[in-house]
């Protein structure tokens, strides 16, 4: 390539930099592209000259509503020949709690990719120093601290924004999310209570399985607290909705970017029910699709957990669909009016205390629950969510037995 012809910069899944009229990367499903006539005087630590700006998306992890916000948050101002670019403002702290595990290490990168990000706190009982000191070489704005082990939890937590859960142990080949039940609804409590005593203003994502009962026990522990607020407490169940856009897409040749389909109920088995009618852009699938479509979702974490034949469970891709979560709840914080996801929460759309479903998020959580995913549903999925609510009441009071049967500490 000619020395004039500006550079290429892929990372994640994919950034690509280049100048009008000279050919990029061809990374197809890329997350974000930039086309300049002239090089960009800088984007998350690169340097350049300035140059015009514009912006397209082709992937589902930042969606429409995220491209719209990247956009607006870079003000052009026009020179006689140049012109100004200013970055979003960093100035959130994120803190990641098992942030040496699968899903934690990912995700931490994912996390200090985002431009909103000033802090970033990682916390793990033992290996996080040198996960941090990797991450904290990546030239984008956030600072990356470690704290390793309990005496070193509540200095991670202290003037923390949002707080982000992978901690716990993870599937293996056999056992099923209720097998992790004893393992790590007692790390989750720990937890938790650290974050009721220091950071309980903070948005919380739990994403440690098993998450139907995780949620629950993480509520009871910030209500013996005394510091519960259900707009701020959410189980992370995006990835559902990532496979679910991913398999339709797949099925019908549709533009990942395109699709969306909202899924309800819980994050486990027979709970997670895929309203495939209501997906956007509306397709056509026989009751033979719809049956094979939706339980592939519903076992798409033992798909991975035996194709890794005992090396690990879906780690990568949560930690994608964590990632695409977090940064929803950083635009919310940062004023965006626009920002929907479907997640686990406190809900009073059925008769369940918490139910997954679409939510809109703003600067105080959640701002309000979506009832009209569950109007007019098909007889396939009216037969599913009923099926679904036993066993998620049973996972519900599960968690919530557990949490009353060990006091909180003081």
């Amino acid at each position: 390539m000619a020395a004039t012809a500006a550079a290429t910069f892929s990372v994640g899944t994919a950034f690509s930099v280049g100048r009008k009229g000279v050919s990029t990367a061809q990374s197809k499903p890329c997350a974000l592209r930039f086309t300049t006539q002239k090089p960009l005087k800088s984007f998350g630590g690169l340097k350049a000259a300035s140059g015009s700006f514009a912006c397209e998306s082709e992937s589902s992890f930042f969606g429409k509503e995220t491209t719209a916000a990247i956009r607006a948050s870079y003000a052009l101002k026009a020179h006689k020949e140049a012109v100004v670019v200013q970055q979003p403002q960093a100035s959130y702290k994120v803190a990641v709690l098992g942030a040496a595990g699968g899903i934690g290490q990912p995700l931490a990168l994912l996390i200090k990719m985002s431009p909103l990000v000033s802090s970033l706190h990682l916390y793990d009982i033992a290996n996080v120093k040198g996960v941090a000191a990797d991450l904290s070489h990546c030239n984008t704005p956030s600072q990356v601290l470690d704290f390793t082990g309990a005496d070193e939890l509540a200095k991670c937590l202290k003037g923390v924004d949002v707080v982000v859960i992978p901690a716990g142990v993870p599937r293996k080949p056999g056992m099923t999310r209720d097998d992790l039940f004893n393992i790590n609804a007692g790390i989750v409590k720990n937890l938790i209570e650290a974050v009721a005593d220091n950071c309980p203003d903070a948005f919380i994502h739990i994403i440690s399985n098993p998450v139907n009962s995780t949620v629950p026990i993480a509520a009871e522990v910030m209500k013996q607290k005394g510091v519960y607020n259900p707009k701020k407490l959410f189980g992370v169940s995006t990835l559902d909705v990532v496979r679910a856009n991913t398999f339709v897409a797949q099925k019908k040749n549709l533009k990942l970017i395109d699709v969306d389909v909202p899924v309800v109920g819980g994050h486990a088995g027979i709970t997670i029910l895929p309203l495939l009618s209501k997906t956007k852009p509306s397709v056509s699938l026989s009751d033979e699709e719809v049956a094979e479509l939706t339980v592939r979702i519903q076992n798409a974490g033992t798909e991975v957990v035996e194709a890794k034949a005992g090396a690990g469970s879906a780690t990568l891709s949560m930690a994608y669909a964590a990632a695409r979560f977090v940064e929803s709840s950083l635009r919310a914080l940062d004023g965006d009016s626009d920002v929907y996801e479907c997640s686990y929460v406190d809900s009073n759309l059925t008769e369940l205390p918490f139910f997954a479903s679409r939510i809109k998020i703003g600067k105080e959580g959640v701002e309000a629950l979506i009832p009209s995913d569950l109007q007019g549903l098909t007889e396939y999925e009216q037969k599913a969510l009923e099926a679904l609510k036993p066993e998620l009441k049973a996972s519900i009071e599960k968690g919530i037995a557990f949490a009353n049967k060990q006091p909180v500490a003081a």
